[in-house]
């Protein structure tokens, strides 16, 4: 896969990410990914090893609309989708936009707000609008949310429940650098933040042509179903207490349609499914308390579904 050409316009949004964000091309290919098949990530990860870099670093690469939303305890709804205010000389209420109308939003620290600021956010990721006042109004287009959350700190957060995860198309992890990577780090902010100088290098139009061309990729018929017959494997495994739904299902090939896309095909292999099975899948299956107290992982039982499951073969 590694070999694969890229498609010329994704190969410069990925140099220009790697500019600032050192020795993590699967996850910049994942985010790419998630935003060309108009889905959103979850990044959940340690503090300080480069979250909020990635989507600023994203969003520079794209002329676009880039929004930062901090969540804390005290966040209200209508701190990220606006608030009608009322104007004297009009005589009437008008609409003040919150941070949620942009193109690349990045909501940082999801888990550290209330249940209901964090379903005003989810409620937009899935229906691409906002309702304000009993007005419904629609989001710009393309419109690509980024959460981060930190996985240590529990105290004082408000975990995402199962229903609102399975909004997020790609769930990841950015790890820690190795030691060279590390090193170069310092080298390349030694005397200036790297980021200051990005420069974008695709226009929201050429956006928003690339998501329609990753809907014409083609997904034959023994792919849809191996995509189909891994999902139903999580509904019957042992380890598993609550197994994926179909959207799912939908989310895989969706995935999928955006890989193959980015690596210069139009049609999905078996490969592509594997490779984005573990993002995809891991945060929409609940464990049994066994399966945890053994250490079980859910990306450790999604292999092993791979492992198991007749990969289809051209004949």
């Amino acid at each position: 896969m590694e070999k694969e050409m890229l498609q010329p316009q994704i190969a410069n949004i990925v140099q220009n990410i790697e500019k600032v964000i050192i020795g993590k091309r699967d996850v910049t290919t994942l985010s790419i990914v998630a935003l060309l098949a108009g889905g959103h990530v979850l990044l959940e990860d340690v503090p300080g090893v480069g979250k909020t870099m990635l989507v600023r670093a994203l969003a520079k690469s794209v002329s676009a609309q880039f929004r930062r939303i901090q969540f804390t305890p005290d966040l209200l709804p209508s701190d990220v989708t606006g608030v009608s205010i009322y104007n004297p000389k009009e005589g009437q209420f008008e609409y003040k936009a919150g941070p949620i109308m942009g193109h690349i939003i990045l909501a940082d620290e999801i888990n550290r707000t209330s249940p209901k600021t964090q379903s005003a956010l989810l409620e937009a990721m899935e229906e691409g609008n906002i309702t304000v006042d009993g007005i419904t109004r629609p989001l710009p287009r393309p419109f690509f949310v980024m959460a981060t959350q930190n996985p240590i700190e529990y105290e004082g957060t408000y975990p995402l429940p199962e229903a609102q995860l399975d909004r997020f198309l790609l769930k990841m992890k950015m790890g820690y650098p190795s030691l060279l990577e590390e090193i170069d780090i310092l080298h390349r902010v030694e005397k200036k933040a790297p980021i200051d100088d990005l420069q974008p290098v695709i226009t929201v139009e050429e956006l928003l042509s690339l998501q329609k061309h990753v809907k014409e990729v083609y997904v034959g018929e023994p792919i849809k179903r191996y995509i189909v017959e891994i999902v139903q494997r999580t509904r019957s495994h042992a380890s598993i207490y609550l197994g994926v739904s179909p959207r799912g299902s939908v989310a895989l090939m969706k995935a999928a349609q955006a890989y193959a896309f980015m690596h210069s095909r139009d049609f999905v292999i078996p490969d592509d499914i594997q490779f984005l099975a573990p993002y995809v899948l891991s945060h929409r299956i609940i464990l049994k308390p066994e399966a945890k107290f053994d250490g079980l992982s859910a990306e450790e039982v999604i292999a092993q579904l791979l492992s198991r499951t007749p990969v289809p073969v051209q004949r």
